[in-house]
């Protein structure tokens, strides 16, 4: 009888808040970069509407550790946050996080990985992207609330991702300068002043694909091609291994 050779998937991990956590809703750019990767590696989402990298930090060892993860297996571990870190204390304490603390909480995750084997150069932050104040003042109104994000608050939170990246030597996507950039209006990426649009998922898609595409392009596709396999002997193209010892 032969050995039969399990099929590990390598993984791809999207950590964040809830644009992570929205990103495999219709059109999310999560889901885009999961088809992209059919056959190559499983996508993982573990998006938590709401967090901030306080609690994102004290829940990461329970989501990744030496039990639920190989870090050889991991080809890719993406970390998104600063939307709700960045909000302005004095009206909306619960989520907001002071700056250098939201520094130390990226740099605690990213050392967490590097513990448990994911090197440096597999991760990826990235810094939140720009606020639309009307429409997310109005957003607020809507819930009985004033104004409690500022888009230059939310700046000085992805420069200082963009900082952080740099000193801990990972890839860095900047999505509040990317989505200004030669002062475009950027107000089509959201689609209430804070979550992405359609068109802001597709601009998040793209930009990740961008620092993805060199991590998994040398990995193979999993299982032959349909064409490939012998139709008279699938077990030679299917069942690979050798006798049992």
């Amino acid at each position: 009888m032969s050995k039969i050779k399990n099929i590990v998937w390598p993984q791809v991990i999207l950590f964040g808040d809830s644009i992570t956590q929205f990103s495999f809703e219709p059109k999310g750019w999560g889901s885009a970069i999961a088809n992209r990767l059919a056959r190559k590696c499983d996508v993982v989402n573990r998006g938590l509407s709401g967090y901030n990298t306080r609690w994102a930090r004290m829940v990461l060892p329970r989501i990744v550790n030496s039990s639920t993860v190989d870090a050889s297996n991991i080809a890719a571990f993406a970390i998104f946050f600063g939307a709700n870190d960045s909000a302005l204390k004095e009206r909306n304490p619960q989520q907001h996080v002071p700056l250098p603390e939201y520094r130390e909480n990226l740099r605690g995750m990213v050392r967490h990985l590097g513990s448990l084997g994911v090197s440096a150069d597999r991760v990826i932050l990235i810094a939140p992207p720009p606020l639309d104040e009307p429409a997310w003042e109005e957003e607020c109104r809507r819930k009985g609330s004033p104004l409690n994000r500022l888009n230059a608050v939310t700046g000085q939170y992805a420069e200082a991702c963009v900082q952080l990246a740099a000193e801990c030597g990972t890839d860095i996507l900047d999505l509040w300068t990317l989505m200004q950039k030669d002062g475009q209006d950027f107000s089509s990426y959201l689609s209430d002043g804070l979550h992405l649009s359609d068109g802001g998922s597709k601009f998040v898609e793209l930009q990740l694909w961008r620092l993805l595409e060199r991590r998994v392009a040398p990995l193979p596709l999993i299982l032959p091609y349909w064409g490939d396999v012998d139709p008279l002997n699938p077990e030679s193209s299917l069942l690979p291994g050798p006798p049992a010892q």
